[in-house]
């Protein structure tokens, strides 16, 4: 056997002592090593994972060819050592070499690790300054290094230019729009490439069917499962993970169920697929059944499918049993990795158990962006603003770059409280880095502004985001209604149905709203129709309150009461005090009273309504049920909350609560006001029969003639 071949051998088989020994012989003999046996004994030191000794022969190397710095160069590529391979490149170019493919792929490899998008430039412009044609794998890395640098358009003319695209540029261009959110694009990629004839394999059918997925395109992807079928990749591990995550998201459980059992010996990552899709279409016991015949059938779980089934537990009813999977994490040795922990963390927020979330917050060997995205989103949500900005500060301090996810829960403290300037400052910092065309921080954007009273700001937001998904679509929808413009809600419902964009029950919470706004009754009880029988979604109390309210809104309360003993569940107290409130306004005391009984009997402690009770029986002068209303409520130390709201002026918030007496700029609030109310009466307004004492207590008169 020649000594070339022994040493590729010895590579080969990993035999690190015969390797040596060879090389020791060789060294002994005197004899000097042309460039082509020094070329098989670094390859032979990489392959056996010994640099050290494989750089050591390069450098002694009295002679190198092409081969000597396109095998040094492709090593740190694959290992990760960018920088090294690209000094490397570089000493290449300088000592005359002219690099071949192999060489370019190694250097264009490096900086889409590092994201270096200029050096990468500058080998692309040399490429093709000297090289007459692209190589195909040259041109796939191209593409997967503008696609990782966010250059999208670079990307996508790379991959035009090829003339002949195979699987792995499809797989690259379609993971680089993935990773950016751009689902649309992708799939025209896809589409066009299936047209071209270019073969699907499985990695490209992975990547697909995430971006189905992503925009939620069951039909599509049903599609697209009879092709992967068709092509005999149907069953790969891959593809059914993909499968699995597809009829998931589109809230398809039965085809999930049905994608996972057909395949005879299930992998982890797809139990783990499957078990994540159920907790996130709410069937919390599913995703637990599936762990337990998981661990029953030997598999061990891995730290992705403990954080995924720890989203199962977070409710009220099953916190033990997360406390007990937090046990089995901590036993197995799960909690070092910062994705379980995370997990934890985001357990205990959505469980409402603060305390435990910040202790498991604080064990954590090492917090990243997610951890501190979980806290202050956690925070925001149970109205903790003051905690989550301290979460905020403690970010940058840490020198953590804000993502989407930051900048949402950002804007959903300035929508919440709310503070507009701040909120436009975000606005700015979000359309530095370019995450202002980004769906999810979109939609934030809308919302803030929505919730601000800044309706042209969110509309122009939503006229500009690039693709919109349901969540825009309802936010905006929302946004109106809330602001009593039902009649520009009701025009973007039109128009998400033209685009082909279906509803959920959110979006007809805000339809029905509108529609009370405007006084539509006739086309309220269509939508409602429409909710029902065309898209199927079951009608939630949200849904009857509003339409209950339509009824009261046109003095129409014995047909709300019609329609509310119609409603197949039981009313809650919300129903009720929209019922309630109709009656007041439109002095239906029969009714009123029954609804108020109504309200008491779910919960007899409900300050409202027996305010509004009173209110009622004062408004129909009936002054002894008033008082006795007032004496129940003296007797069970009943208080409505005060009054709360807030303004911002000059980057400061200023908060008002009723009774309270405050100063501003050196001027009673209390003295302020009564100047206002002297103005009021002089352009002669009338008092209501009932205003409000300092005590809290009521005072019943006529109105003034």
């Amino acid at each position: 056997m020649s000594l070339s071949n022994l040493l590729r051998l010895y590579g080969n088989t990993r035999s690190t002592l015969r390797g040596r020994a060879v090389h020791g012989k060789l060294i002994l003999s005197g004899s000097r090593p042309d460039v082509y046996t020094n070329n098989h004994l670094q390859s032979m030191y990489l392959k056996l994972g010994l640099f050290a000794d494989a750089r050591l022969v390069f450098d002694r190397m009295p002679e190198r060819n092409l081969v000597s710095w396109t095998t040094l160069i492709s090593w740190y590529s694959q290992k990760g050592l960018a920088e090294d391979g690209l000094s490397c490149f570089r000493l290449m170019v300088e000592d005359g070499f002219r690099p071949n493919h192999y060489a370019y792929v190694g250097a264009i490899s490096c900086c889409a690790g590092i994201g270096d998008v200029r050096r990468g430039k500058e080998i692309h412009g040399r490429i093709y300054r000297v090289e007459e044609e692209l190589n195909s794998f040259v041109s796939n890395c191209l593409v997967n290094l503008y696609g990782k640098c966010g250059m999208l358009k670079s990307a996508r003319l790379v991959f035009d230019a090829i003339l002949e695209p195979n699987s792995v540029s499809l797989t690259s261009l379609l993971s680089c729009y993935c990773q950016r959110g751009e689902y649309m694009e992708g799939l025209k990629v896809f589409l066009q490439s299936h047209k071209a004839a270019v073969k699907v394999n499985e990695f490209s059918a992975a990547s697909v069917l995430g971006v189905c997925a992503a925009l939620e395109n069951l039909e599509v992807g049903m599609q697209l499962h009879s092709l992967l079928v068709r092509c005999g990749i149907g069953m790969d591990q891959f593809v059914v993970t993909g499968l699995i995550s597809l009829y998931a998201k589109c809230g398809a459980l039965d085809l999930a169920h049905r994608a996972f059992w057909e395949v005879n010996d299930p992998q982890l990552s797809a139990w783990t697929t499957l078990i994540g899709g159920c907790v996130q279409q709410g069937k919390e016991r599913e995703a637990i059944d599936l762990f337990c015949k998981l661990h029953s059938a030997g598999l061990k779980p891995n730290e992705r499918t403990f954080s995924s089934v720890l989203g199962a537990f977070a409710d009220a009813k099953r916190i033990e049993g997360g406390k007990q999977l937090h046990a089995m994490i901590m036993k197995l040795g799960y909690c070092s990795f910062t994705m379980v922990a995370n997990a934890m963390v985001n357990f205990y927020l959505k469980s409402g158990l603060l305390k435990e979330s910040w202790k498991t917050f604080e064990e954590m060997d090492a917090h990243d962006i997610v951890s501190l995205n979980s806290m202050i989103s956690g925070h925001v949500n149970s109205g903790q603003y003051e905690e989550a900005i301290e979460l905020l500060h403690h970010m940058f301090f840490e020198g953590f770059v804000p993502n989407l996810y930051t900048y949402s829960s950002v804007l959903s403290i300035c929508g919440d409280l709310p503070a507009i300037e701040w909120g436009r400052q975000t606005h700015c910092c979000i359309i530095k880095p370019g995450f202002h065309s980004n769906v999810v921080v979109g939609s934030a954007l809308i919302d803030m502004y929505a919730k601000c009273g800044r309706l042209s700001d969110a509309r122009r937001v939503f006229d500009n985001l690039l693709s919109k998904n349901l969540v825009s679509w309802n936010t905006m929808l929302v946004g109106y209604a809330q602001h009593g413009f039902g009649r520009e809600a009701l025009e973007i419902y039109d128009i998400m149905e033209k685009d082909g964009v279906k509803p959920n029950d959110i979006t007809f919470v805000g339809v029905l709203s509108a529609c009370g706004h405007v006084g539509l009754l006739e086309e309220g009880l269509h939508y409602f129709d429409s909710m029902t029988k065309i898209y199927g979604i079951p009608p939630r109390m949200d849904h009857l309150a509003c339409v209950v309210g339509l009824f009261a809104r046109k003095g129409q309360t014995k047909g709300a009461y019609d329609f509310i003993k119609r409603f197949p569940m039981e009313p809650d107290k919300v129903v009720w005090r929209c019922l309630m409130s109709g009656c007041k306004t439109n002095k239906d005391l029969g009714l009123g009273k029954y609804a108020a009984e109504k309200i008491l009997s779910i919960d007899p402690d409900d300050t409202s309504a027996h305010i509004m009770l009173s209110n009622i029986y004062a408004e129909a002068k009936m002054w002894n049920e008033a008082a006795q209303i007032r004496r129940i409520m003296k007797e069970k130390a009943l208080k409505k909350d005060p009054g709360y709201s807030w303004t911002e002026l000059q980057n400061n918030i200023y908060s008002f609560v009723s009774g309270q007496n405050m100063d501003f700029q050196g001027y009673s609030i209390h003295e302020i006001l009564d100047g206002l109310t002297a103005q009021l009466f002089d352009e002669g307004y009338m008092r209501d029969a009932m205003f409000s004492l300092d005590n809290g207590e009521y005072l019943y008169q006529e109105a003034s003639a």
